[in-house]
């Protein structure tokens, strides 16, 4: 018996399993070249936030790098001194706000009522149709949404047919700010209900046959047996979206707002793009961006040790 435990526990050579296995290591090499190449190595650049850099100071960017001087937390400094700064970061965090509380439910809620469909065609008909708008890009959406609702568009014009005022929505700060929401929810809501739907499948179905049994109606099933069962990647789901805070959605914001909405729509990522390859400000656009990372991962953190405190789930 002795002898079986220890057949058992004795552990096969890395060497032997290594030779066995070649061909799935070497498949793994590419995505191991993509990430140090594109993700360690740039953290090199990171030194940019702390040196007043120039780039014809060497004789190529690494060399130039390596003379420019260390200014320490210089620009960090004039960030956090300038009203600029502050204005982009309540930029940033209202529309994430807004996208938080007026997104995040709706793909929940759509996955629920489409768990709760019986007629499959129909069902799959809708789906498909919901996931589509996010295999668009925001060139093509920006795009769409321009002939719509510009001073000439389709909307304006039906508006100002039946006598009532136009509306501008692309350069009123006012409504600039809900169009981003519902144009992000328009693209990506059902490309989100994937993940929840997915969930409800992985769900006992004896669990809802119970709760039939006990006189539960589809309302009842929803609230007590669905929604339970997917808690942990709602969860899981929130606490990605609050380390992803400060991100805003640039590539939609970049390519829809314009300089009469600068005031309620430039954020911390749109800055960084104007600054560092608009201005050339490498320093500058690496110091904010440097910061936006800490702050995510910091609030990631955060979000983790409140979800295992209080669910009884986490990240790690």
């Amino acid at each position: 018996m002795k002898k079986i435990e220890k057949s058992i526990k004795k552990k096969e050579p890395f060497t032997k399993y290594f030779k066995q296995n070649w061909v799935l290591y070497a498949m793994s090499i590419p995505g191991l070249l993509y990430v140090v190449i594109y993700k360690f190595i740039p953290y090199i650049g990171l030194s940019l936030a702390f040196k007043d850099f120039n780039m014809f100071a060497g004789k190529n960017l690494f060399d130039s790098l390596l003379k420019s001087p260390w200014v320490g937390f210089k620009y960090f400094n004039n960030l956090f001194s300038s009203d600029t700064f502050w204005t982009l970061l309540g930029n940033t965090l209202s529309i994430s706000l807004y996208k938080l509380l007026f997104l995040f439910p709706l793909p929940i809620i759509i996955a629920l009522l489409l768990n709760e469909v019986k007629n499959k065609k129909f069902k799959k008909t809708v789906q498909t149709i919901i996931y589509l708008p996010h295999f668009l890009s925001w060139v093509v959406i920006s795009g769409v949404f321009f002939t719509l609702l510009s001073s000439t568009g389709v909307v304006n014009a039906t508006l100002k047919s039946i006598g009532l005022p136009t509306i501008n929505f692309l350069t009123n700060p006012k409504t600039f700010r809900m169009l981003l929401v519902f144009t992000e929810g328009w693209k990506e809501t059902g490309w989100s209900c994937v993940v929840y739907i997915s969930a409800l499948t992985a769900i006992d179905s004896c669990l809802y046959e119970a709760a039939e049994i006990d006189g539960a109606n589809r309302f009842q099933r929803m609230l007590h047996v669905s929604l339970p069962g997917i808690s942990p990647i709602i969860v899981l789901m929130l606490m990605l979206k609050i380390g992803n805070i400060l991100q805003a959605g640039t590539d939609q914001i970049l390519v829809m707002y314009n300089p009469a909405v600068y005031s309620k729509a430039d954020v911390l990522q749109t800055y960084i793009y104007r600054v560092g390859l608009g201005q050339m400000d490498f320093s500058t656009a690496t110091a904010l961006g440097l910061f936006e990372s800490v702050v995510g991962f910091t609030l990631l953190v955060l979000a983790n040790a409140f979800s295992r405190k209080f669910f009884k789930r986490s990240l790690w």
